[in-house]
């Protein structure tokens, strides 16, 4: 088996997988707190790294019917939330594509500024 290759997003709030520590977004693709999932709060995101998907399985959920993947981490596995596919209602549509991840399965932490003008020193 091969090494795993991980992605990085950077920034200065981010949000890991709260087994292995893993990078998976940061605070700046926050689009959303106010979703529930399995173990309780969620959040939507724009943009998430380092994620491996499942096959795609349709899901009525309180908003109506969509069409999702369960969402796992790309290093050890641990499933940390779901990738909206396909929305049946219109006024659903804005997720499609989007990634949530529950606030139970991830962890915030500190990231790092960075600093064009330092790197050109």
């Amino acid at each position: 088996m091969g090494r795993i290759f991980l992605d990085h997003i950077g920034g200065t709030r981010l949000f890991c997988c709260a087994n292995c520590d893993t990078t998976l977004t940061n605070r700046a693709e926050l689009i959303s707190t106010r979703f529930t999932g399995a173990t309780g709060r969620a959040f939507l995101f724009n943009k998430v790294v380092n994620l491996q998907h499942s096959d795609v399985q349709e899901r009525v959920m309180l908003t109506g019917r969509h069409m999702v993947r369960d969402v796992s981490c790309k290093n050890c596995n641990s499933k940390v939330g779901w990738l909206y596919e396909f929305a049946t209602e219109d006024s659903q549509r804005y997720k499609e594509g989007r990634v949530i991840l529950e606030r139970a399965l991830v962890r915030e932490s500190e990231g790092f500024e960075r600093n064009l003008s330092d790197s050109n020193s």
